[in-house]
């Protein structure tokens, strides 16, 4: 009997171990980083190329020999400032001559003119005399003191003074004169003109960059004797694409980055191309900076970070966190109470690197799943909802680690 109870014993034992033990729960080691509030800039970075803020490259509108140059290549210059002058002997001999023409019909007008006033005063006078002959012809016609014969030749001599003064009138019309008078002064108003190009200033505030002809020799024509620039401020000009061109605007904060520059240098967008460039599909930017020193120079390579967007006060996380799904909605993993995981479901605003901003869906100090949430993403929901989170060293938005 004994032997029995022992076996029925270890068989019952036997039974109880073959059932099946409650399933442990899965435990995730994750990494988490603890959603901040504060600020995020959106950055457009692009490669540029550095110009001058203004250029006058000086091509003469004469051709002479160069008489002397007054500056050289690095030279400061003034708006208004002589930098070269060319010979103009020719040109003072034509001017001489234009300006004696012009006199001579001046004088031919003038002359012309008091001829033609004296001729019209005197039809005038002659006018206004036969005028009374025949009024008073005709007052002693009617007193019978003259005959009918006297008041028509007094008529005959009105109606010739009339057309005596109708002639000097239009003789008095000195079109000719005036014409010619205005030729002249107009050929003395271009010989001017030539002198003065003998006389080469700048048009700008600047440095002169290029003075490749030396004085006595005659510049091809079309042919620039100085180039000026003005290096105070530069433009760095970039070619961004389309998507990222559409977020920037004139006033945008900036800053050029270039080899040469001791600092970045602090400047602002000012002009968006309003059309694309034909050959890369792409939108010029300018942006321009004060340039002290004259430290970056035209054509250098330079680089451009703008400041497309700013919200001073934004809820930040790693991108890391951000999990995407196919038809483009959103979501992160937060951590609930007991360490179980929480997909949440929220809005994006500005993506910054490695930063991007939540406008919806968290709160600052929300922790959030970075390493480790695209595998949470993947588990069956049923596994899911028993799964535990191991939490490694949490590490906050900005990138510093916390606890």
């Amino acid at each position: 009997m004994k032997l029995i109870a022992a076996m029925a014993a270890t068989l019952l034992f036997m039974a109880c171990s073959s059932k099946e033990a409650p399933e442990a729960a899965p435990t995730v080691t994750v990494q988490v980083a603890t959603a901040q509030s504060g600020p995020i800039q959106q950055i457009v970075t692009s490669d540029a190329t550095i110009f001058p803020k203004d250029e006058a490259a000086i091509v003469p509108q004469i051709n002479a020999p160069i008489k002397k140059l007054y500056v050289e290549r690095g030279s400061r210059v003034h708006a208004g400032e002589r930098l070269a002058e060319f010979d103009d002997q020719a040109l003072q001999g034509a001017y001489a001559e234009n300006q004696g023409g012009y006199q001579q019909a001046q004088a031919a007008y003038q002359a012309a003119s008091q001829s033609a006033q004296q001729q019209v005063n005197l039809a005038k006078q002659q006018l206004t005399a036969a005028q009374k002959l025949y009024d008073d012809r005709q007052s002693l016609l009617k007193q019978g003191a003259v005959s009918q014969k006297d008041v028509e030749d007094a008529r005959i001599a009105l109606t010739q003074a009339q057309n005596q003064y109708e002639a000097a009138q239009k003789q008095y019309d000195l079109e000719s004169a005036q014409g010619q008078l205005y030729a002249a002064k107009g050929r003395v108003t271009s010989a001017e003109a030539q002198l003065n190009y003998s006389k080469i200033v700048s048009p700008i505030d600047g440095v002169v960059t290029d003075s490749p002809y030396y004085a006595g020799e005659t510049p091809p024509a079309g042919s620039p004797i100085l180039t000026v620039m003005d290096l105070s401020q530069i433009i760095a000009k970039a070619h961004i694409a389309q998507d990222q061109a559409a977020r920037l605007k004139a006033g945008d904060p900036a800053t050029i980055t270039a080899i040469g520059a001791a600092k970045p240098l602090k400047g602002s967008v000012t002009l968006v191309s309003p059309a694309l460039d034909p050959n890369s599909t792409t939108v010029e930017v300018w942006v321009q900076a004060p340039n002290p020193g004259d430290e970056l120079k035209p054509g250098a390579n330079a680089n451009v970070q703008i400041v497309a967007q700013t919200a001073p006060h934004a809820i930040v996380i790693p991108a890391a966190a951000l999990l995407t799904a196919t038809d483009g909605s959103t979501s992160v993993f937060t951590i609930g109470a007991g360490n179980k995981p929480k997909q949440q479901d929220v809005k994006v605003g500005i993506r910054s690197g490695d930063d991007v901003q939540i406008t919806d869906g968290l709160s600052a100090g929300d922790r959030v799943v970075t390493t480790g949430a695209y595998d949470l993403a993947n588990e069956d929901p049923d596994v899911l909802a028993k799964t535990t989170l191991q939490v490694a060293t949490p590490k906050p938005a900005g990138g510093d680690d916390s606890n």
